[in-house]
């Protein structure tokens, strides 16, 4: 019995892991990807290991506050205004891979 507690507790945590990459997908595509595909300069670009090197190197808690709160032309939320901090976090990891 405990055994499969345990098993059923592994396996939703796997699955929250992956539906949140989908939402990260999801995310990126209705809101992040506007500014974040290039056509912002200052926003650093998906997959720019050099740009998002010395904001991550900032910490990710820093990262999810300057999203939370804006930062220079980003505004409150950086447009998704229904994201968790969660949500930003797995976000932040997809740009910055």
């Amino acid at each position: 019995m405990n055994k499969l507690v345990v098993v059923v507790v592994v396996l939703f945590a796997l699955c929250g892991r992956l539906h949140a990459a989908q939402d990260a997908e999801a995310v990126y595509a209705k809101s992040c990807g506007a500014c974040h595909n290039g056509q912002l300069p200052m926003a650093p670009k998906r997959g720019d290991k050099a740009a998002w090197e010395p904001r991550l190197a900032k910490g990710m808690d820093s990262l999810v506050r300057s999203v939370t709160g804006g930062l220079k032309a980003m505004p409150p939320g950086g447009l998704c205004m229904d994201c968790s901090a969660e949500d930003y976090q797995a976000v932040i990891r997809v740009m910055s891979e």
